[in-house]
């Protein structure tokens, strides 16, 4: 690509996604960031409609060791050249940019399948070692946790969330296409002994196939201790085979689980959080239900994303991105690379417009994304 200004190539097409933010760049940074003239001069990750953003997902890779039918082909993806992710002295960089320039206060460590990534205990202290302390979890698919649990904690790894969309062996593997299923629950075991508390379980019901197990999905986390969280199944597959029509919507999880469960609605403040609680038969314990299509939650969003390979997408759903990659291997100051991220989330749509009948998926799959 060709050099402009500052020495620093052009913003083209992300690698393995869409086309970065192309807009007329703030003072000192190159041509391709985005827009921050009408910007107010803040130093943490405010957008147009009032949102902060605090919350860093950080995507470690793009690979993962099952292949969820919601997520991709049963052959897999064409994975992202080695060359193209962040190494961890860069990941570590961005990351320190985050807490200490913009405000960020939780990390949450994503994928593919994150405990994929060698070395990923010496990134989680890393930035534990940072000040303030950022809070630290994992999203997983739990394979790896049985050997790795005590290690992450010992990391400095606060908890976890493990991906379980079923109690049965044979509909894991329909799911997944791996006999995997003694894995996770071992892997969620491992977890709580190791004391990466409270451990979350996200369970996405699909029409015809585990629909009918949210009561026992739910039994199952209240006999152990677990707080499960049933997720929309969302427009960010791979084969972009998603449908409406066979979604399972929050409102039918919720008779679903009415059906044996008395809940209501839990009374502590939701703020930024996805999850929408409910008391399970009155408390203490909870059951969260993540509507993102049927119940969007745009207007409190507090999320800005990274990807393996070091573009920031303002929302899950975006269809743009800035390059942080570029910037970080061309020498530019910390401040610099910090105003970029800012102007990317200023830049931040006030919703995702799934129910926008002009939506279109973007083209990275959620295992490119990260969760």
């Amino acid at each position: 690509m060709a050099g402009i200004a500052l020495g620093l190539p052009t913003f083209g097409a992300a690698p393995g996604g869409p086309a970065t933010t192309a807009c007329s760049p703030a003072p000192g940074l190159p041509a391709g960031m985005p827009h921050t003239a009408d910007r107010p001069d803040a130093p943490g990750l405010i957008d147009r409609y009032g949102r902060t953003a605090t919350d860093l997902r950080i995507s470690l890779t793009d690979r993962c060791n099952l292949r969820c039918t919601y997520c991709m082909p049963a052959e897999g993806l064409d994975w992202l050249p080695g060359t193209e992710v962040l190494d961890d002295a860069e990941l570590l960089r961005l990351i320190t940019i985050g807490v200490e320039h913009l405000g960020i206060t939780e990390l949450r460590f994503t994928g593919g399948e994150p405990l994929l990534r060698k070395g990923v205990e010496s990134i989680i202290a890393g930035a534990a070692a940072l000040s303030p302390r950022p809070q630290m979890s994992m999203t997983t698919n739990g394979l790896g946790l049985t050997r790795r649990a005590e290690g992450l904690a010992a990391a400095g790894l606060d908890r976890l969330n493990v991906s379980l969309d079923t109690m049965t062996p044979d509909t894991f593997t329909r799911l997944t296409r791996r006999p995997r299923h003694a894995d996770v629950i071992n892997g969620l075991a491992a977890a709580a002994a190791a004391g990466l508390t409270p451990v979350k379980v996200n369970a996405v019901l699909m029409r015809g196939v585990n629909d009918h197990e949210a009561v026992d999905l739910l039994t199952f986390c209240l006999e152990h201790g677990y707080e499960l969280r049933f997720i929309e199944q969302m427009p960010l597959d791979a084969q972009h085979g998603w449908a409406r029509s066979e979604m399972i919507t929050a409102e039918e999880i919720l008779e679903h689980l009415g059906a044996r469960y008395r809940l209501s609605p839990h009374t502590a403040p939701r703020g930024g959080a996805p999850a929408e609680l409910f008391d399970v038969d009155g408390g203490p314990a909870t059951v969260g239900v993540i509507g993102s299509v049927t119940r969007p939650f745009c207007g409190d969003c507090d999320r800005t994303r990274l990807t393996a390979d070091g573009q920031i997408r303002s929302c899950l759903f975006a269809t743009t991105e800035t390059d942080l990659r570029v910037l970080l291997r061309t020498g530019v100051p910390d401040e610099e690379i910090a105003q970029a991220w800012r102007g990317a989330m200023w830049e931040k749509l006030p919703g995702h417009g799934i129910n926008d009948p002009a939506f279109l998926q973007p083209d990275r799959p959620m295992s490119s994304i990260g969760g």
